[in-house]
């Protein structure tokens, strides 16, 4: 056998091309990775998940995504769109982001991470027996995550017809993100027909006008647009986003969308195929039978209790007449709001208004949604599912988006629940205890009542350990309020991290949207982090001691918990 040195080496490759020499380099890399794989790395140590697993803790749950698109996140099944659509080729997500202001969101696997983005150092929580550091010396000792002021121009538009948006121009890019909403949602729904307004959010891009399904998505094929349409229980989303080059064929489509839908009968009915094997899905999935248990529960009589997805009967009983008028009623001028960011001016954003929103009617005829709290009637439900680890869904009254001590529950919320693995929560239940993988809390304001909750799963036998441990520590929140230190962290994450929502069209799409709906102000982008940094040691106590009740936590458990007793 040739014996093989560097040099003959070296030769070999030389005569080989530039493709073939890389492709020889990646199968090196490849072998070698796969030998120190078998072989284990020295001084590696195991991961915290593996850890958790072999505690017991066999799966991770998925924490809620945002409602919302910035400063709160949702509970699980509350995000736009979260009550189960078909998949479609050409779709753009509402894009729920991470907490900004009013509740730091989870990501999905973990929500919108393990759960939301977490300070590169989390802190170890000072032990309650030894005396903290101040606040001013706290902040000494945080990593300094502050970023330049987000800055943006944005410009409040009105068109010649009186509809009026806010923009952002940027040229740089010949791209338009363009965001609307209608005041509505899953609470407008007609007894009997629950999941009405999920359903017609699917069947938006479903044909329009003169053109059938088929035509309509080769059609946003065509021109590269994005266009999709989400609900929540308390509003209607429209997403759209298109090439300079071809925005005005891709406004005539997105009009025809939103001013003659077809509502084809072959169309219904593919979609309704579609909805029931999602309904059919979710009753086995421990996850959605425990958030839609938990809402069933706390607001008994009310259209927050009842399925945005709806349930078999009321999908099938849902007709193209329905849809059709629901989307009268719902679609007007008086609820709307648009934001604009990209390549296109004031006027030309004014024309696109008239052109795509100016038939709809002036007024909604919306149904009448009485304000309401959670209010069940036991403090515990179990649901028995077999499967080998129960979820748990908790909650309790939380506070509205306008209440003057919001931001500062806000704040307290990201060091106990929301703040991923720098949460009290996590270091209790997952890192001390290893009774599950993900554990999370989350505010939650809707129009009409406003809840603090989360959620957590374990296997059976260690549901009730969990939520002991959840309970104590809100209590302990409640009496004691945070370290120091977790205040300062907190701040400096939150304030940090704010930026991150504002570096693509369509997140600034996102955020100005939600800004506009929940009527924060033109403002609120340069005045946020400051209301943030504003929160006191003695408000976030405040704030514990109004939310974190535990006396009124209600609790839904789904799969086979050991010994919760009734």
């Amino acid at each position: 056998m040739a014996k093989l040195d560097l040099a003959t080496l070296r030769a070999w490759l030389d005569r080989k091309t530039p493709g073939q020499r890389l492709l020889v380099m990646l199968l090196a890399i490849g072998g070698v990775t796969g030998v120190l794989s078998l072989l284990g790395s020295p001084g590696s140590t195991t991961p915290p998940a593996t850890n958790v697993a072999s505690a017991g803790a066999v799966a991770t749950q998925a924490a809620p995504k945002a409602d919302t698109p910035a400063d709160v996140i949702g509970g699980p099944g509350e995000r736009p769109g979260a009550a189960g659509k078909p998949v479609k080729t050409i779709t753009v997500a509402k894009g729920p982001e991470t907490g900004a202001g009013g509740g730091t969101a989870p990501p999905a696997s973990a929500p919108s991470g393990a759960l939301a983005s977490a300070p590169a150092s989390a802190p170890t929580p000072t032990p309650q027996a030894k005396p903290g550091p101040t606040a001013e010396t706290a902040a000494k000792l945080v990593p300094e995550l502050k970023t330049v002021e987000t800055k943006m121009n944005i410009q409040n538009v009105k068109s010649p017809g009186g509809i009026s948006a806010w923009l952002v121009e940027e040229h740089s890019v010949p791209l338009l993100a363009l965001r609307f909403v209608f005041d509505g949602g899953s609470s407008q729904d007609p007894a009997g027909k629950d999941g009405l307004a999920n359903f017609l959010t699917a069947m938006m891009d479903e044909g329009a006008g003169d053109l059938d399904a088929a035509k309509f998505q080769e059609r946003m094929e065509e021109l590269a647009i994005k266009m999709s349409f989400e609900d929540s229980r308390d509003a209607l989303y429209g997403n759209f986003e298109t090439l300079t080059a071809n925005r005005n064929e891709g406004l005539e489509l997105l009009k025809l969308a939103v001013n003659k839908p077809r509502f084809d009968a072959e169309a219904v009915e593919r979609i309704r195929k579609q909805l029931l094997a999602n309904l059919a899905y979710a009753a086995k999935n421990p996850q959605q039978v425990a958030g839609k248990t938990w809402y069933a529960a706390a607001f008994p009589g009310h259209a927050y209790g009842r399925s945005p997805s709806g349930s078999p009967e009321t999908i099938a009983a849902i007709q193209p007449a329905d849809l059709e008028a629901y989307r009268k009623r719902v679609f007007a001028r008086d609820t709307l709001k648009v934001v604009a960011v990209g390549d296109i001016t004031a006027k030309e954003l004014g024309d696109l208004l008239d052109q795509v929103f100016s038939d709809l009617p002036a007024t909604a005829e919306l149904v009448d949604v009485p304000k309401t709290a959670p209010a069940p009637t036991e403090k515990l439900r179990v649901v028995e599912m077999d499967v080998p680890q129960s979820v748990v869904q908790f909650g309790m009254p939380g506070l509205g988006r306008k209440d003057p001590d919001f931001i500062p529950a806000f704040v307290m919320n990201q060091i106990l629940g929301g703040g991923g693995f720098a949460s009290r929560l996590t270091e209790e239940v997952r890192e001390k205890r290893g009774l599950a993988y993900s554990v999370y809390s989350y505010m939650q304001p809707y129009r009409h009542a406003a809840t603090f909750a989360g959620g957590v799963a374990t296997k059976n036998e260690a549901v009730k350990e969990s939520i002991d441990v959840i309970r104590a520590e809100l209590q302990r929140m409640a009496t004691d309020g945070p370290t120091a230190t977790e205040l300062a962290n907190a701040k400096s994450f939150l304030t940090g991290s704010f930026a991150l929502r504002f570096d693509t069209n369509s997140k600034i799409a996102n955020q100005l949207l939600w800004m506009l709906h929940e009527d924060m102000g033109i403002d609120y982008v340069s005045t946020r982090n400051a209301q943030i940094d504003a929160v006191t040691m003695e408000d976030v106590r405040r704030a514990a001691q109004r939310v974190l009740k535990v006396d009124d936590l209600f609790v839904t458990v789904v799969g086979k918990p050991v010994g919760l007793g009734g």
